[in-house]
């Protein structure tokens, strides 16, 4: 694969299948995070879909992005993890197909959040999340610990939002 000089540039595929491009999000903050259904941080399903019910008419998109690198917590196919997450947690915000998040299979959109971020050590579990503003930058790295509803978290995205 090709170096991505932007986020924006990054091809991906939806949990559907369908082509994507981050390109589409262009103007918008993004929290994109790394999920898995069988992980003891999965109940953080319910705190992204509130981010994303509260914020997202002021222009936030959370962005899940199924991952099985983590103690093979995410086995289920795109369409198993589909249907738990809607069923389970009620979620509505976009949702990618599986990717690597780290190693020789590293996706182009991990590589490029760690090559922007100021930790740019390896993602180190489910859960961990990216906020990116408006001009497809990486303004804070949070570990999988940090719930989607805290206050660091919110008000990080709530200054984000304001720009």
């Amino acid at each position: 694969m090709s170096a991505v000089t932007s986020i924006y540039e990054t091809k991906i595929e939806s949990i559907d299948g369908k082509p994507m491009a981050l390109g589409e999000y262009k103007g918008k903050v993004l929290l994109i995070v790394n999920t898995a259904s069988e992980c003891g941080y999965t109940p953080q399903y319910k705190g992204l879909q509130a981010l994303h019910e509260r914020f997202s008419e002021k222009g936030l998109v959370v962005l899940g992005v199924p991952c099985n690198q983590f103690g093979g917590q995410e086995p289920g196919t795109e369409a198993e993890i589909k249907k738990f997450c809607e069923l389970k947690y009620r979620t509505t915000f976009p949702m990618l197909k599986k990717l690597d998040v780290k190693g020789a299979g590293q996706h182009p959109l991990y590589k490029e959040l760690l090559a922007q971020s100021s930790d740019q050590t390896d993602v180190k579990w489910n859960f961990e999340k990216f906020l990116v503003g408006r001009d497809g930058k990486v303004i804070n790295r949070y570990r999988s610990k940090v719930e989607p509803e805290s206050s660091e978290l919110v008000q990080a995205i709530e200054k984000a939002l304001q720009k």
